[in-house]
């Protein structure tokens, strides 16, 4: 069936159909591979930093770069509802309404990102002071935020995009384009801070400049290649009436897409209460730490890209009504977890202590605490994706509410209580035990809402748009 120009039926990508583990597993790799990627991207530019304009110019980027996290984070939920919105409509076979869907989402996150920039340029030196950012790096800091800044309606329509690719099944074409984007990143970087060879010497503008130039060569190319495949949501001459304002699809991604922004909030605020309370117990512990969360966040990396992978499939299988189908998604999304994340658990204890010297000195008793704090939290992590892969197939429903209150719970009610209240109690250790306690009360409450809630009955798509 063909229609409005569009790609064969048959051509595009389903969710609804075929084995489940591997549509899992293939769906779900480049996502981790784009995380792993964008992570990769950030280390070896910060490498480039370090060398080019030493321990300032780090300062800067790092300050910088809490704001891209906070704006990033800001706009996940957002997205994240259009996942769902376009999937859930597309597993019923409204290509129609989802179209609507990218055509209202294209216009919000136009607008959103042109007031964000625009108050970025604008207020970028009262952010960073209200951040404490020290006076010798706030010169830099300014430069450098300006233009990211000015980046962010690039960087926020490359997110809209991949939301809609993924929500329609395609996590392939993505990746390719992140790779694009990370490859003249990297580049680029060390050629525009120094100058090297016909480029002007930049300084720190030059990192940010070459951030600015990947993002906005890889966004152009995606639209570009979009359209000469005839991706079938683009948006045709006979489709710009559905670039408007439709105010029930707003209220829609408002509605489900704040708490899911909020979920990353309370994650962020509990790591910062954790980071002051281990603050509170020496330079050692706290670069000890920062090791083993540096560690950690590359073994959560299966565990959030199966989330994101079953909940794209669960949100199209959910809008076909195949629940029988979800609840295999949901299952085998928790089996292919274990196995990934507990083999990363598994090779990262074997060689433990190699892998944290990479980051310490040999010299004082930071290696051994990083060593210790590993033993104690990694294989936590697979609890975490149980729990992350159940929350995720909730949320493909509409049913966002319960898992932000989960993780408010677990992480600001049960975690950081039970690391500061005990841990001067009855030792150190507490801290790190913290980690598979809160981990496994989110695992039990979302398990439990799972089997007995009412998340099936949630509704995402509105009755009219």
């Amino acid at each position: 069936m063909r229609g409005n120009g569009d790609t064969p039926a048959k051509a595009r990508p389903s969710l609804t159909e075929g084995p489940i583990a591997k549509t899992l597993i293939l769906f779900s790799l480049p996502i981790l591979l784009g995380n792993v990627l964008q992570t990769l991207n950030g280390s070896i530019n910060a490498v480039w930093i370090g060398k080019y304009l030493g321990e300032g110019g780090l300062a800067a980027t790092s300050n910088a770069n809490i704001i891209m996290f906070f704006l990033i984070s800001s706009i996940f939920g957002f997205a994240m509802a259009a996942v769902i919105l376009i999937g859930q409509n597309l597993g019923a076979k409204k290509t129609h309404e989802a179209k609507k869907v990218v055509g209202t989402s294209t216009v919000f996150f136009f607008i959103l990102s042109i007031l964000v920039a625009a108050f970025g340029l604008l207020f970028s030196s009262t952010i960073l002071t209200w951040m404490n950012t020290p006076p010798d790096v706030k010169d830099l800091a300014v430069v450098y935020t300006r233009i990211l800044f000015a980046g962010v309606p690039f960087m926020f329509g490359f997110n809209l995009i991949m939301a809609i690719l993924r929500g329609s099944g395609d996590a392939k074409t993505p990746f390719y384009f992140l790779l694009l984007s990370a490859i003249l990143d990297v580049i680029l970087n060390p050629l525009l801070i120094d100058g090297i060879g016909p480029f002007p010497k930049m300084g720190i503008a030059g990192s940010a400049v070459a951030t600015f130039i990947a993002q906005l060569i890889s966004f152009v190319l995606l639209i570009l290649y979009l359209y000469r495949k005839k991706y079938f949501l683009r948006i045709t001459k006979e489709d710009l009436p559905l670039l408007r304002i439709n105010w029930t699809i707003i209220r829609t991604l408002i509605q489900k897409g704040v708490p899911m922004g909020l979920n990353m909030v309370v994650v962020s605020i509990s790591n910062l209460l954790l980071v002051h309370l281990v603050n509170s117990y020496g330079s050692e512990s706290t670069a000890a730490f920062g090791v083993a969360m540096q560690i950690s966040s590359y073994v959560q990396m299966p565990a959030m890209a199966i989330g994101g992978a079953v909940t794209s499939m669960a949100a199209q299988n959910i809008g076909a009504g195949l629940w029988g189908r979800v609840n295999r998604i949901t299952w085998t999304g928790v089996a292919v977890n274990i196995l990934m994340t507990g083999l990363i658990v598994v090779v990262l204890t074997l060689f433990n202590r190699e892998v944290v010297s990479l980051f310490l000195p040999p010299e004082g008793s930071a290696i051994a605490l990083g060593v210790h704090i590993n033993n104690l939290t990694l294989w936590s992590f697979i609890i975490f994706g149980v729990f992350n892969v159940v929350a995720g197939v909730v949320r493909s429903a509409g049913s966002v509410v319960f898992p932000l209150v989960v993780a408010f719970i677990a992480l600001l009610l049960v975690r950081i209580p039970l690391a500061t209240v005990l841990s001067h109690k009855y030792g150190f250790d507490v801290i790190w035990w913290s980690f598979p306690v809160s981990f496994t009360v989110a695992m039990t409450l979302n398990v439990i809402y799972y089997q007995l809630g009412k998340w099936r009955q949630a509704r995402m798509i509105p009755a009219k748009a």
